[in-house]
């Protein structure tokens, strides 16, 4: 794993980095799959892929099937995705207007979406567009990529900055969907939602941290129905 990142004083270990949770959630995309990839953290996964390992990517604004994206400055102005890079253009790449970009989601033609979060609930709700007491919010595809895509994962940091639970009991913020998320990886744990009964299933933990820390950090009860296995 890369560096940590600053992390609260009582902290029992450092937590993984952002590249280190790209890295993770990056391990479990399949070969072959259609991935849309939401900015900041979701989007890393793209440069730590498993060796063998190539996806369709989508972008909301009408492009399939990129793969490599355009060194700084080396872009065409011309072909940009949703989150603003410049992908190569490549044999097979598709273009279509939004409407059809956003008719290929809500067919449920999105193998995996990863997206950011801001709260999940046990439930798997999530939340990932607006701090109520900010006043503004950008929702821009998510909202459809988490009711239609056939699996999603949010890539986050566990806690605020200031150590407010992000994996919770109830959303309090506004909501993006209900009852959509498959699975949470976070700089301290990998977490499976059951949305059948309403479980988070604690599956792995970061190096030096126990089932009672990252319970410790969660609002909502964790369970745990194996070993806990440590991220690698």
């Amino acid at each position: 794993m890369n560096s940590h990142e600053k992390h609260l004083d009582n902290d029992p270990a450092p937590r993984l980095d952002r590249i280190s949770i790209a890295k993770r959630a990056a391990r479990d995309l399949i070969d072959g799959s259609t991935v849309n990839l939401g900015i900041g953290i979701p989007a890393m996964c793209a440069d730590y892929l498993p060796a063998g390992v190539e996806l369709r990517y989508h972008a909301e604004n009408g492009i399939l099937g990129f793969g490599e994206l355009a060194k700084p400055n080396e872009g065409d102005p011309n072909l940009m995705d949703a989150g603003g890079k410049f992908p190569k253009r490549i044999k097979g790449m598709a273009f279509f207007d939004s409407v059809e970009s956003f008719n290929l989601i809500r067919g449920g033609h999105i193998d995996v979406t990863v997206l950011g979060g801001l709260q999940v609930s046990k439930k798997g709700d999530l939340a990932n567009w607006m701090i109520p007491k900010r006043g503004i919010g950008s929702i821009g595809g998510a909202m459809d990529l988490a009711a239609s895509a056939k699996r999603v994962v949010i890539a986050m940091e566990h806690t605020t900055k200031s150590g407010i639970p992000k994996v919770v009991n109830e959303c309090t913020f506004p909501l993006t969907a209900k009852n959509c998320v498959s699975q949470i990886i976070t700089d301290i744990a990998v977490i499976d939602v059951d949305k059948k009964h309403g479980q988070l299933i604690l599956r792995e933990a970061a190096p030096g941290w126990s089932f009672e820390d990252i319970q410790a950090r969660t609002d909502a009860t964790l369970v745990v129905q194996s070993t806990l296995r440590v991220i690698t």
